[in-house]
């Protein structure tokens, strides 16, 4: 009863991190992905229970090579935590809550913490003791924003939140939104192009992006569309093994998993086309964090839970927030709509955090 175990769980991977009473780091591992949202209860606990096996099996010196079991008769952790993407809902807390109860044999209550991903980010809030208010800002695979503010005696209260709606309604600023974003602005120059006059400028990521779906030339755009909208696949690369890579993912996968491409074209190659892209989504972005935020001299009473930005810290977190150029984009838009945050902080290893703030 002395381990402390923090688990956050993404649309691209699963971090679990167990640390002792001291705060010392015993053992971590990463799963697969553990969106509750688009798993369901079922394959999300699966995935959780991997990551938190392998992570097990690393505290034990030397590793053991066999997965370390789950027995459900034993209890191992003294706390836990968990901040999950796709956790959205007071129904969605009570369900994630009662499958990991059974599956850690950790009782529903105060030992147990379930809440989505957001609050695992809004730890720094605690490092800047003259600020009481917080947004967190996911943007990986997807997004979500959400503020938060630090009660007097240190727990976090969460006030308002938007975002977090799934790539089918949002996700502004992630990875789908990105790849979403990018064939949009194609296919827009290519209507553009039907009109006559001026072409568009020439860009490397165009046409490594239609390449990616079997298109050659950008004159060839729309040939794209029923690529994209073929359906979900029914076979595996080993029952097909000469079909392109591209019609064996999820649709989701086939525009998330172009935003690697994107950020290269724009911040290595200085592609103006992606940088244009990059900047829409990030516009979008800022927009969320906008949202939740409170402008210098507006009436507090039109917004009476809206964050003053000069008085707040806005935390990051995800993969292409990572990236501290993306970054610097979306905190250029946030400023130019007005919003200048005292405090900036990017959490790149949120589970190691808040496995920390548990001990």
């Amino acid at each position: 009863m002395s381990l402390h175990l923090c688990v956050d769980c993404g649309g691209s991977k699963t971090s679990a991190v167990i640390c002792d009473s001291s705060g010392t780091i015993l053992g971590r591992a990463l799963g697969g992905p553990s969106n509750f949202a688009y798993l369901g209860i079922a394959a999300f606990t699966d995935a959780v229970r991997v990551a938190v096996s392998n992570a097990l099996k690393t505290c034990v010196s030397p590793p053991s090579i066999e997965p370390v079991s789950l027995p459900p008769s034993s209890e191992i952790f003294a706390t836990v935590w968990f901040g999950i993407s796709g956790v959205d809902s007071p129904a969605a807390v009570v369900n994630a809550s009662n499958g990991l109860s059974a599956l850690l044999n950790v009782p529903v209550g105060p030992r147990l913490i379930v809440a989505n991903d957001t609050h695992l980010l809004a730890a720094p809030l605690r490092l800047h003791p003259d600020i009481s208010h917080a947004i967190a800002a996911i943007a990986g695979t997807g997004s979500c924003v959400v503020s938060f503010k630090q009660t007097p005696v240190g727990t976090l209260e969460e006030l308002a939140r938007t975002g977090g709606w799934g790539w089918i309604l949002g996700d502004e600023g992630g990875g789908f939104h990105v790849g979403r974003e990018t064939l949009r602005q194609i296919l827009l120059d290519d209507n553009r192009a039907s009109l006559g006059g001026t072409k568009p400028a020439p860009s490397s990521l165009k046409e490594k992006i239609l390449a990616r779906f079997g298109v050659e030339g950008v004159e060839n755009a729309p040939e794209v569309l029923p690529v994209v909208h073929l359906p979900e696949p029914s076979l595996t690369a080993n029952e097909m093994p000469d079909v392109p890579s591209y019609l064996l993912v999820a649709r989701e996968k086939r525009l998330s998993q172009l935003a690697p491409l994107v950020f290269d074209a724009a911040f290595n190659e200085g592609d103006p086309f992606a940088l244009k892209v990059l900047r829409i989504c990030a516009h979008a972005l800022a927009e969320q964090i906008a949202l939740l935020s409170r402008e210098e001299g507006e009436d507090p009473a039109l917004k009476p839970r809206g964050v003053r930005a000069r008085e707040s810290v806005l935390c990051f977190g995800g993969s292409l927030v990572g990236v501290e150029k993306y970054r610097d984009i979306v905190l250029e838009e946030l400023e130019g709509m007005g919003h200048v945050f005292k405090y900036v902080e990017f959490v790149d290893d949120a589970a190691a955090v808040g496995a920390a703030g548990l001990a």
